[in-house]
């Protein structure tokens, strides 16, 4: 019989390496937003949008879960920092936070983790370069709703808000950030998928030998 899970579709690395079940998904789950909300804390202070270690950890907490508790996961950690915990950037939180400058990238990490986790329930993460690529596509998906929310967070505000003035804002500074976050969260999910199938293999070669 099939155990109970929040997972569907392929396996992903989380997969292999605990059981599919409903608790350890909860524990997954809490555990991704964590990951998320330490993350945050680790800034280089910039206005109106910081550089964080959020979208690192939004795109490995995708690739790790899968879709479902990815998107799970990161819609966990936006509603904690509405009601209140300090899991937002500068350990902030409320509502004012989403409604802000930056609410758009975290709304877009929901959807970020979402689409690295399809992709990697595709195999899309075993091999690095097929993971660099889904760990971008995971970044763009993120710009494409915090670049809107913040143009009109600026007029909202007062400030410039024409497409120069946003792109200065919120995409340039984090393009070289980007591009390194997507080769190193691939290189730390390819790095554990070869450990995942070097410990089969020496399983395996242990069960011919006995």
């Amino acid at each position: 019989m099939t155990a109970l899970s929040l997972a569907v579709g392929r396996p992903t690395i989380a997969d292999r390496v605990f059981s599919r079940t409903i608790a350890m998904d909860i524990v997954l789950v809490a555990a991704g937003a964590a990951l998320t909300a330490i993350a945050a804390q680790v800034q280089v202070p910039m206005w109106p949008v910081p550089i964080t270690g959020q979208t690192l950890a939004v795109l490995l907490v995708g690739t790790a879960l899968g879709a479902v508790r990815g998107g799970i996961a990161m819609a966990l950690y936006a509603v904690l920092g509405i009601v209140g915990l300090p899991v937002f950037t500068g350990s902030s939180s409320g509502w004012g936070v989403i409604a802000g400058p930056t609410g758009g990238y975290i709304i877009g990490f929901i959807f970020s983790a979402i689409l690295t986790g399809w992709l990697a329930q595709r195999t899309w993460d075993r091999k690095l370069l097929r993971a660099f690529a889904a760990f971008l596509a995971g970044s763009v998906v993120t710009f494409a709703f915090g670049l809107p929310w913040l143009a009109i967070s600026l007029g909202n505000l007062g400030y410039p808000h024409d497409l120069n003035s946003v792109l200065m804002g919120g995409l340039y500074p984090f393009i070289v950030g980007g591009l390194i976050k997507a080769a190193l969260g691939a290189g730390i999910i390819t790095l554990a998928w070869f450990a995942v199938r070097r410990s089969d293999r020496r399983s395996t070669e242990a069960e011919h030998a006995e």
